[in-house]
């Protein structure tokens, strides 16, 4: 395949990917089916929706924070005043008001950022869940060119120029309607195509950042109240690991807070299909567990339909 073909290709691939399937909610209009053709772009709105979900079923962010000029309590090199620095933290969805519940450790360098006066910024990302059929290295695994082990076999071996998917945006959808279970064969899913090679192109899928400062929950370390018997629970729940290091544990000191959330900056995937832009934060704390537990993100829906990549 020549150089230009391939990236033709390449862009023409990635732009069928994973941004434009996402299933949205209800819309207000009359219409008793009505679906929203990828050309139009969702709404700051829909986006806070699909973002809210992404909180709700992410365990894991990178959180942000600044080193702060003149710290002398903290142990460092020179120069670092007003350098950011972030890593991996633990997240939970337990207030459910999109402000993401964190167990901060004041020894720990993002903490001690955050106290010492420090806003903090949270960059959470969607990762759908593998296709099945490739689970557990289903196949023979064989790779016959560099191609193949870039996914890119399949391309080069077509005669015709990919051209994008036609997904669609059903805003009629909710947790039921999406399933598919009960009018397609098992017939039908066991010779399906296989998924796209970019389906899971980071670039298409949605994540988003949230600014805003930290605070502690009041009586969230006192498991004997309903505050804080809720917040170990909940915690736990999206991490089992976590229970030896809830608040009162023998090992390090450590309190639950909040990311309250000042500022929203979503990217939706690729600009063609998907919002990218600032989310009201008013829009990100209105949307209801209702809204988010209805919509789809791209990968949730039964059979992986939306990465089938027909078209390549």
């Amino acid at each position: 395949m020549k150089a230009a073909t391939l990236t033709t290709a390449l862009l023409s691939s990635l732009t069928t990917t994973a941004s434009a399937a996402a299933v949205l909610p209800k819309s207000n209009s009359n219409s008793n089916h009505q679906h929203v053709s990828t050309s139009r772009i969702p709404t700051s709105y829909e986006s806070a929706v699909l973002g809210r979900r992404i909180l709700a079923l992410t365990p894991i962010g990178t959180l942000a924070t600044v080193f702060q000029e003149g710290d002398e309590k903290q142990h460092r090199p020179d120069g670092l005043d007003g350098q950011p620095y972030n890593l991996m933290e633990y997240i939970a969805d337990c207030e459910d008001e999109g402000n993401p519940t964190i167990l901060a450790f004041p020894i720990g360098t993002t903490f001690h950022n955050a106290a010492a006066g420090s806003n903090v910024s949270l960059a959470v990302r969607w990762t759908p869940p593998p296709p099945p059929r490739h689970k557990g290295g289903e196949g023979d695994g064989k790779k016959s060119s560099w191609l193949d082990w870039l996914g890119l076999g399949r391309l080069r071996k077509q005669h015709h120029r990919p051209h994008p998917a036609d997904f669609d945006i059903d805003v009629n959808s909710d947790s039921d309607s999406d399933s598919d279970s009960d009018s397609d064969s098992e017939d039908d899913h066991r010779h399906a195509p296989p998924p796209s090679p970019f389906a899971h192109s980071a670039a298409a899928l949605p994540r988003f950042s949230l600014i805003g400062h930290l605070e502690p929950i009041p009586d969230g370390d006192d498991r004997s109240t309903p505050t804080g018997k809720a917040l170990a629970a909940c915690y736990t729940k999206t991490h089992p690991d976590a229970r030896i290091w809830l608040p009162g544990n023998r090992i390090h000191e450590a309190h639950f807070v909040r990311l309250v959330v000042e500022q929203v900056y979503w990217v939706g995937g690729f600009g063609n299909v998907a919002y990218i832009g600032w989310i009201p934060v008013e829009e990100w704390k209105k949307v209801t567990r209702e809204e988010w537990e209805k919509v789809r993100l791209p990968g949730e829906r039964n059979h992986w339909r939306e990465f089938d990549g027909e078209d390549l």
